[in-house]
Formats: structure tokens, sequence, C-alpha cells
């Protein structure tokens, strides 16, 4: 296999697309892709480099490069250039120069200067830290990260990825020995809601899920931090006609923490357009602090969902309905490109309130889980970067290039909306540093 092959393998596989289902795309030959893919086709057309690259969403430029085309050695005016990609008409050699502009730009816009933070000296350790949302949160209220706990190895990556891999642990809760953590003023948890969600079938602590809260609470009475910010489904509160939120509110008492519960939604309390309720509990071990403490208010929603996507940027092929057996119901139903749709087995629903609908980690499981949006080109699924814009994480945050699309949208179902998380967290500062 060629370089060129490699690096499209890669790319496609990366997207879950198989060869037959690019070749759909593209409309070159099954056994073309193949061949180039295999080293066979030694110098593949431009012409099919270009038409992949398109489909798969990956710098042009690029491919050329790794292909041969393209001697960076050579000045960007040199004849040699000209006569390689003489297949390529003037309108396309634009289309290539604006898109490659277009990166360009982005780099530089996302590496504006970031606003000042005003350090505090609190220490917080995260539990089910997943790619980071509550971490997130946390930093950008202050404080510092000291350590974190996460199960999933792509979402490890993921973390490691944008916070470095000096205080990770990579493993099972259960196997986490206190005394290894070190001493903490906050510690945290978005511990795993399938098991009192509504898309988990409500099984509570009869899923081996819904008993990681006793693993907190393992912790807890070691650590003994001076407080605790815990993240779940709104059903928690109701689960059991309230018997499972009571069974957590006691045991955290009995540990002698003072607890708060509310239920917020991110599009009320983040200014991010995503209709997503989650009750965040807080808890004092300080009665002071306690009653000192207070929710963040609401505050108006200014964000549309035209401020985390950009509807003039066409994206890979494969994230398009438009030679999809749906596209008939699709057209009849989504007509407005202010808003965001979900497929719902027979029918398309669209959200009335012009945000996204709440973001799953079912998302991860393919099918048509991801909602669906109107961009210039067409009808298409939200992409995984979309999904996390969708949950506020800062634009300096990415996804490593070896994590699949299906692991990506998993992970951005399963995390945090990172402004709540901040505004939550700033308020406990304040109690805690007065």
């Amino acid at each position: 296999m060629g370089k060129i092959g490699e690096f499209i393998t890669r790319e496609r596989e990366k997207q879950d697309i198989s060869i037959r289902g690019l070749s759909k795309i593209t409309g070159i030959s099954h056994s073309e892709i193949n061949k180039i893919e295999s080293g066979e086709r030694a110098t593949p057309s431009p012409h099919h480099l270009k038409t992949i690259a398109d489909a798969l969403g990956i710098n042009q430029i690029e491919c050329f490069k790794i292909a041969g085309y393209i001697d960076e050695s050579q000045h960007e005016g040199s004849s040699s250039r000209t006569l390689i990609l003489s297949d390529f008409t003037n309108d396309e050699f634009n289309q290539i120069q604006q898109y490659a502009s277009f990166i360009r730009a982005q780099r530089v816009s996302n590496q504006g200067e970031e606003p000042t933070v005003k350090k505090n000296n609190l220490k917080v350790a995260s539990l089910f830290a997943g790619i980071g949302g509550i971490c997130y949160g946390f930093k950008q209220a202050g404080a510092e990260i000291v350590w974190a706990n996460e199960i999933d190895k792509d979402a490890c990556k993921t973390y490691r990825h944008n916070f470095g891999d000096e205080y990770l642990v990579e493993g099972d809760i259960k196997l986490v020995d206190p005394s290894d953590i070190p001493d903490i003023d906050i510690l945290n948890g978005g511990f795993p809601c399938q098991a009192f969600s509504v898309a988990g079938y409500r099984k509570g602590f009869e899923d081996e899920r819904g008993n990681l809260f006793f693993e907190i609470e393992r912790l807890l009475r070691v650590k003994r931090p001076r407080a605790i910010l815990l993240e779940n489904v709104k059903n928690l509160e109701g689960h059991d006609h309230g018997n499972t939120f009571k069974v957590i509110k006691s045991r955290l008492e009995d540990l002698g923490y003072h607890v708060h519960h509310k239920v917020l939604n991110t599009m009320e309390y983040g200014d991010v357009p995503q209709h997503r309720e989650r009750i965040y509990i807080v808890g004092f071990l300080s009665e002071e602090a306690y009653n000192k403490f207070r929710y963040p208010d609401p505050i108006p929603l200014t964000k549309t969902i035209h401020s985390i996507i950009d509807v003039t940027e066409k994206k890979p092929l494969g994230m398009y309905y438009n030679n999809s057996k749906y596209y008939p119901e699709l057209e009849k139903a989504m007509v407005n490109p202010n808003t965001v749709y979900q497929w719902r087995r027979v029918y398309c629903r669209e959200n009335k309130s012009n945000v996204c609908p709440t973001l799953t980690a079912n998302m991860g499981t393919g099918g048509h889980n991801v909602p669906l949006i109107i961009d210039n080109y067409g009808f298409r699924k939200l992409t995984p970067e979309e999904c996390v814009g969708f949950q506020g994480f800062p634009e300096e945050f990415e996804f490593p290039a070896d994590i699949c699309n299906a692991s990506k949208y998993k992970q951005a179902g399963n995390s945090v909306s990172v402004p709540v998380i901040k505004r939550i967290a700033e308020e406990m500062v304040k109690v805690l540093v007065d």
C-alpha cells in the first residue's frame, strides 16, 4: 500500500465509510478505489483524488502532496506544478484555493487570545471525566484539575489530547484506591446516566451503571473534599417515584454534606442553543458555604444554531442524505433552515424552539440518532465537531485524528454543557474562597 492509499484508507475508516459506500458517493468504481487504497494504482488520477478528497472532507492539496503531485520544494508558481495538475480547470483551482484559504482563516481565528481567568487555589478531582467537559468548566472558573478518572479508552485518548497525560487515570473506578487521589477541595462526577434515563429504560440501581454512585460514596468517605458537584439526567429526581434520589441525597448527608439540587436547561443557563435538562447536585461540608451558595440565574439565549454551524461550508458527502431513500420524507419535513431536526423512526420532527435537541450517546450507535440540519448543499447530520459546539466546548478543543466518528458522537452525547458547569463552578468558588 502506497502513502496516498494509506492516507485515504485511514480517512475513510475514521468516518465509518466502506469502499462500496465511498464508490456510491463519488461515482468512482469500487475496483478503482480498491486499487488506489491497495497501492496497485500507484499514480491515481488527480481528478479521482480531488473527488475523493471532496467526499471525505479532507484537504485536497494535502492529497496531492502525499501522492507526489505537488513538490513542496518547488516554488508555488513553478511550471512543473502546472503541468502535473493540468487535468484541473481554473474554476477547480479556485475552489481548492478558497478551501485552503478558509482553513488558514479558521486557524488564525482559533488562535485568538484567551480571556484572562482569575486563578484560585482550589484543587479539583473529576470522576467519569469523559472528554473533559466538567474539567473545562472548573478550569474556566479558575480551579486546578489535579486528578481525573475515565474508563472508556477512546474518551481517554480525547481527554489526553486536550489536557495532557499528567494526571488522568485510565481504568475502572472500582479499582481506584482513594489514597492514590491527591488532597482536593472539590470532587465532581457526571456519573453514568443511562440507568436513570428514558433511553436507558430507567433501571436505576438495578443497572450496574446506576450502582456506580456508591463508588463516589466510597471515595468521598475517605477523601472528604470540601464540596461536590454531581451531574445526571433530569429523570434521576423522579426515578422510582423519587426513591432513587432520596437514597443518593441521604447517603451524601450521612457523609456530612449539605445538599442542593436543581434542574437546569443548557439553553436557559448556558447561552448555548441546545435543549438539555440536567440535574446538578451541589454539596458542601460547611453549612455556612451551603447557605451562601446560589445556583446561577437564567440568562438570555443570544446564540442561534448558526453560531455553531456554517451552512456555507460543504461537509463530507457521507454526512448528507441527498441520495438516501429517506430523502423524499426529509424534503417534505425539513423546510426551516434555522432549526434542527430529528428522524423518529417513520417521521422527521422539527425542533420548534429553533435549538438543537438533547444530544445523546446513542448518536454513536449509527442510524438516525444524529440531529439533522439544512445547509447550502442539502440535508445532512451534524458533524461530531458541531455536536461538541452545541455542548459549548471551547474552540481549541479537538478530537484526536485516530478516533472514528461513531466514538466522537458517543463522546459528545455523553458529555456536559461546559458553560453551565462553568457558571455553577463560579458560584461554588465564591463561597469556598470567601
